[in-house]
């Protein structure tokens, strides 16, 4: 029994290991980082966020007082028996993570749905992808992307599920260990949100089920990549409503260099990989 929990321990190590690597060879995380660059340079879309910003930041700072005040001692308190001088620590990550994601779940679902979807359009016509975009909706005569957007034949954002809050749940436990067990928690979390954040994509492209799966599937890596970066712009604390709207603009960047077919074999855009390199 014990060789095969053994076995199946370092199967699970080396498939994280080959997912990191796949991850990091793609630049995927890149893109939120664009996502930041393009958004604050292009004020046309900022719209859709300056009209969520009052009721949005009045509920993160809310969520994550709470959290803090009544949840991060009697975690803290748990992981001291694990992580020994690192609970602290640990235990803090945990509360932004857990606020993160009641955020999450509440902003998308009663405040900024609407606005997410405009943000990822807007990017998409100002990078000249008008005929995907007119798959999901009318579009406009206007002078800036945000105001050529007409009325949406259908929403396509996923709302928070109960798989996905179970799927959570079962993850919590990776942060009593210390360190590896808040990474791995990050890296998961992160697999499951990247395949999300091209969800109005996939639905632009009037993909099936299968298809969306092919597609994820052949390019996991890249994926996971996004998806790590993103998750770890969204656990800062009251900004997480800013970087939800540029990790939106990430996303859709990476759907036009698709389209436009400016991509390479891990998924992205040659470019990134270039600046990857002369970061290292």
């Amino acid at each position: 029994m014990a060789e095969k929990v053994k076995e199946v321990a370092v199967g699970e190590v080396d498939r994280i290991k080959h997912l990191t690597t796949d991850a990091a060879r793609s630049a995927a995380y890149l893109y939120p980082i664009r996502g930041i660059a393009y958004f604050l340079s292009h004020k046309a879309l900022w719209k859709p966020l300056t009209s969520k910003l009052a009721p949005t930041m009045s509920l993160g700072l809310g969520i994550t007082t709470f959290m803090f005040v009544f949840t991060y001692l009697p975690q803290a308190a748990m992981m001291a028996f694990t992580n020994g001088p690192l609970a602290a620590i640990s235990a803090g990550l945990l509360v932004l993570s857990e606020s993160s994601t009641l955020f999450t779940l509440l902003s998308k679902t009663f405040l900024i749905d609407d606005a997410l979807i405009d943000t990822f359009d807007g990017v998409l016509l100002s990078k000249n992808t008008t005929d995907l975009v007119s798959e999901g909706r009318q579009i406009k005569s206007g002078g800036d992307p945000i105001a050529k957007l007409g009325k949406l034949a259908k929403k396509p954002f996923q709302k928070f599920t109960p798989t996905a809050i179970v799927r959570y749940l079962m993850y919590l436990p990776l942060n009593f260990i210390p360190v590896v067990g808040t990474v791995m928690f990050v890296l998961l979390q992160g697999k499951r949100s990247g395949p999300v954040a091209h969800t109005r994509y996939f639905q632009l492209k009037r993909w099936n089920k299968e298809q969306q799966e092919k597609h994820v599937e052949q390019y996991r890596g890249a994926y996971t990549g996004f998806g790590v970066a993103a998750v770890l712009l969204e656990l800062v604390p009251l900004a997480s409503i800013f970087f939800a709207f540029t990790n939106t603009v990430g996303a859709a960047l990476w759907a036009a260099d698709i389209e436009n077919e400016h991509i390479t074999k891990e998924g992205t855009a040659p470019r990134l990989r270039e600046q990857a390199k002369k970061a290292e």
